[in-house]
């Protein structure tokens, strides 16, 4: 979608919107934690986010990719950056194309910075001059497929100080088919204010986006401003000298002062929307929207209960399997050549296979030194039992299987997960029951306004064969209780009859067909086990294969069961705990003390 239809949209609701920026990691490391953090922050109800082309072009492939990750995996709308820095026509094709691939449909048309060693500004061979180049050929090349920003400088451009021709050439680029204004940093709010009014006094009727840059650092706020040789009124100077080398308190003074600056914008301009230049952190932004008030509605933020995917060919895909809850980004990989996805039934998508594991492959996101600070060398069942019940507990950052927090809904289950796992029950996916909740509650809710949600509880876990026989003769005197069990080998045992989908998912809304958005379905949990048991093969690199540590883990993987179960009834909150006997006396009371002192 474009942002100038969403900004469209928000105007005419009367309602607050904003941005966040992001620059691309120099690691493969800050990438996946960068990921991390844009998921995060979608909770915040950004409008869109944009990504920055790297000074010279130097991270175009990265910016693409984060593009794509950005729609497809985490459903952002994103814009971005496009400059002429060493961009030969051919390269700016590709980009565009490549753009359009993943989805986006937005553009920040920019000369760019001069390539690196470089102190002054050249064009490339068979490249383009001036941003104003750069509009006019995406206009005629895609019409009007793209929404196009440009950049706006409050201050006039370092490299023109004429700044009435600075604000002409403005102009230029508005009538040669840009859409939207984002401006660059400022730190006097009068001067972004009458940068507005100058636009509007020669003409420029479009959307002004201010760019938000809330100060980190007394040192960091030095080094950005000698970029573009920014004003910074003595005042802040005088305000931040006796707490310059405080950095935390820097940083509460630019939350506070981003906070003043997007007031006094909204009231002298009627501008009801703002650009945060993140710098790939996320607290300082998120206090600015707290202190503003400006909580997003929870229909906005969790449309379903995982992020709906903006690419091209999944506009229609609202019902997912619940295996990959934690592994988003494998699942879109996985499907990525479906033509069609499920529209509320998981119907015929069911045909066509997910993609080939093998092709894929497997991979945990912590680099090895990472794994073994976290996870350690394990030596026996009980140790790995502990690294699971400590991730329950909130106390370990991560697992091969969820390299994220548990969801807050996980926790009214927490303790219960812990208990189990040190039982030998190692779970890597889980729901608690849910009995019609309201769309807009803060934990459980997704959705449109005004309606109710449900949940059936559900767990998935790794256990030993002879513990799996105990299991299903538990299972099999209780009519309400449905499950999958499947080791490395695709042995499968279920009491299932029926091939058909068990929705574990659902919501209730007005004027809408009943909506399921999650299943558990026979195809989807074959196709999973085998990134779910690759994993543990994966964990058992970090180690060498001789290792005590390394043959713990190959052994569990080849010969334990991955177990998913789904107790039917969502008005029974504690009917799928009854299975593991969790009475405090007896085997789980003599563990939970063996280990007090860990968790």
């Amino acid at each position: 979608m474009k942002v100038t239809d969403k900004i469209k949209n928000a105007d005419k609701e009367g309602r607050t919107y904003w941005s966040f920026e992001y620059f691309p990691p120099k690691t493969e490391m800050g990438v996946q934690n960068l990921y991390d953090r844009m998921e995060r922050m979608q909770r915040y109800g950004p409008e869109f986010i944009d990504v920055t082309w790297g000074a010279g072009g130097t991270s175009a492939d990265l910016t693409l990719d984060i593009v794509a990750t950005s729609q497809s995996v985490y459903g952002l709308e994103t814009m971005m950056h496009l400059t002429c820095t060493n961009m030969p026509v051919e390269s700016i094709d590709s980009a565009l194309k490549n753009a359009k691939t993943s989805g986006c449909q937005n553009i920040l048309a920019l000369r760019g910075d001069p390539p690196k060693g470089q102190i002054n500004w050249e064009s490339c061979e068979n490249g383009f001059n001036y941003a104003v180049d750069l509009v006019r050929y995406i206009r005629k090349k895609y019409g009007n497929y793209f929404c196009i920003a440009v950049a706006g400088h409050p201050e006039g451009h370092i490299d023109n100080e004429d700044k009435e021709d600075d604000l002409r050439r403005l102009k230029e680029k508005v009538d040669a088919g840009a859409d939207l204004i984002v401006t660059q940093l400022f730190f006097d709010v009068d001067i972004f204010i009458d940068f507005v009014k100058r636009c509007r006094a020669i003409g420029i009727t479009c959307p002004i986006l201010p760019g938000i840059f809330p100060i980190q650092s007394y040192g960091g706020l030095r080094r950005v401003i000698s970029y573009n040789n920014n004003y910074v009124p003595q005042k802040i100077w005088d305000e931040l000298e006796p707490i310059k080398e405080d950095d935390q308190a820097v940083k509460d003074y630019g939350i506070d002062l981003a906070v003043k600056y997007i007031k006094e914008i909204k009231k002298q301009t009627g501008i009801n929307g703002f650009h945060i230049y993140t710098f790939n952190l996320e607290r300082s932004s998120r206090l600015i929207l707290e202190k503003l008030r400006l909580v997003p509605e929870q229909e906005n933020i969790k449309p379903l209960p995982w992020n709906p995917s903006l690419g091209p060919n999944r506009t229609k895909e609202t019902v997912r399997p619940i295996f990959w809850k934690n592994r988003a980004h494998s699942y879109i990989q996985r499907t990525e050549s479906w033509d069609e996805f499920p529209n509320g039934r998981w119907g015929d998508s069911r045909s066509p296979a997910f993609g080939e594991f093998e092709r894929w492959g497997i991979s945990i996101k912590y680099p090895v030194e990472k794994r073994l600070k976290m996870w350690g060398e394990p030596k026996t069942v009980d140790d790995i039992a502990l690294l699971f019940a400590k991730y329950c507990k909130g106390k370990l950052e991560g697992l091969p299987w969820s390299a994220q927090r548990l969801e807050p809904e996980t926790d009214t289950i927490k303790q219960r997960l812990t208990a189990i796992n040190l039982l030998g029950y190692l779970t890597i996916n889980s729901q608690p029951a849910v009995n019609g909740a309201k769309s807009s509650d803060p934990v459980y809710g997704w959705g449109p306004k005004d309606g109710y949600v449900y949940q059936k509880a559900y767990l998935e876990f790794f256990i030993p064969s002879s513990k799996l026989d105990e299991l299903i003769k538990k299972i099999d005197n209780n009519s309400k209780i449905t499950y999958f069990a499947v080791n490395r080998k695709g042995d499968l045992k279920t009491n299932t009859s029926t091939a058909e989908p068990n929705a574990v998912t659902w919501g209730v809304f007005p004027g809408k067909e009943i909506v399921q958005p999650t299943v558990v379905e026979s195809t989807a949990f074959l196709a999973w086990k085998d990134e779910a048991f690759g994993l543990w093969n994966e964990w058992a690199r970090t180690y060498d294969r001789q290792s005590p540590s390394a043959q713990l883990i190959l052994d569990i993987s080849e010969n334990w069961y991955l177990v998913n179960i789904v107790h039917n009834d969502f008005q029974d909150e504690s009917g799928i705990w009854r299975l593991f006997d969790l009475e405090i006396d007896g085997d789980l009371s003599k563990r939970l003390r063996r280990v007090s002192g860990s968790l």
